[in-house]
């Protein structure tokens, strides 16, 4: 049995139970995964300061993959994410979206969407400045490279999809820094000449994929127009915490450097310690996490012994079911062994 460490960074409110539940299912996979955990909280931020992101990052640089869970951020406080972020150089998000049968939702098509969002720059590095009293004003990076690496990452994803890749921004009006980004997407384009490509401006592929979702399969985009897609396309499949999340960092030769799971909903405060919660998108991240790693089989039965699950009724009860995180857990951990049974 292969063995992997994987840096596992704890949160806030629902983080203790989510980590159980990764456990317990890590518990019936083909290869152990031995946690080496950092605690993230918000009480451990507030009484180390810098020094929890400082083992954070050493953790992470030494075994290069991590698992983390959400994280509390105060008006005192910087964004975890976002610090990660920096320190690790983590320049693309994957975001896959993809309906999941027997969750009911507003919308009736189906969505198999992976969102590859540039990670750093747009409207996110500079939180802005007043100018007086009524005008306020920031500044909006786009970087080459990250761009590039973001393309070069979707259209890889497209190769092993066998589908299209749509680049997506404001370039008719951003004509600089949307521009910058369109102007990286379309070279990398050249290098994968058998992959369909086109451009949509930003506005207009939201409104193409609520009437033809079928059209789009794996779109780039800068930074907060990622942000805003991943969490609509969330809505459309049920719950945004139905999503799980990756972030990695490239060497400037495009190969992965350092790699970051984790489920993209919130902490949850007024569910917390309840055993109400719905670890789906950690499950879902600890499949993403198991792919990276090169365990392909175990990664795909947990993905199918939890959309089993679902499908069948064994579900928690924010998606209208009856069971609670552990029973929900349990029954997906049974389903595991079948499907890494089967051809």
């Amino acid at each position: 049995m292969k063995s992997y460490k994987v840096v596992e960074l704890l949160g806030d409110g629902i983080s203790v139970e989510l980590s159980k539940a990764v456990h317990a299912l890590s518990a019936t996979l083909p290869c152990k995964l031995e946690f080496v955990q950092v605690d993230l909280s918000e009480a451990a931020r507030s009484k180390e300061g810098a020094a929890v992101y400082d083992e954070a990052e050493r953790a992470l640089r030494a075994h290069k993959v991590a698992l983390k869970y959400p994280t509390t951020t105060t008006t005192e406080d910087l964004s975890p994410n976002k610090v990660l972020r920096e320190r690790c150089h983590f320049s693309v998000i994957h975001r896959p979206v993809v309906t999941i049968p027997g969750i009911g939702t507003n919308f009736t098509k189906s969505i198999d969407i992976d969102v590859v969002r540039v990670g750093i720059g747009g409207t996110y590095d500079d939180a802005g400045r007043r100018l007086g009293p009524d005008t306020a004003v920031s500044l909006r990076v786009i970087e080459r490279l990250p761009s590039r690496h973001a393309a070069r990452f979707a259209f890889e994803l497209a190769m092993l999809r066998n589908c299209s890749v749509v680049s997506s921004s404001k370039y008719t009006i951003q004509k600089g820094t949307d521009g910058l980004f369109e102007e990286a997407c379309g070279n990398v384009a050249q290098d994968y000449p058998g992959i369909p490509y086109r451009r949509e401006l930003f506005d207009s592929m939201l409104a193409g994929i609520i009437l033809h979702p079928e059209r789009y399969q794996v779109i780039v985009t800068p930074n907060e127009y990622g942000d805003f897609l991943s969490d609509m396309l969330c809505g459309l499949i049920g719950s945004v915490g139905l999503g799980d999340s990756a972030s990695y960092a490239f060497a400037d030769n495009g190969t992965i450097t350092l790699a970051m799971f984790d489920p993209a909903g919130g902490t949850a405060p007024d569910i917390a310690g309840k055993g109400l919660c719905n670890p789906t998108a950690a499950l879902l991240a600890l499949a993403s996490l198991l792919r990276h790693l090169g365990e392909f089989d175990a990664g795909k039965a947990v993905r199918a012994a939890l959309l089993d699950s679902i499908a069948h009724g064994e579900k928690t009860g924010d998606i209208g079911g009856k069971l609670g995180t552990v029973d929900f857990t349990a029954a997906v951990s049974r389903r595991v062994g079948a499907h890494l049974r089967s051809p």
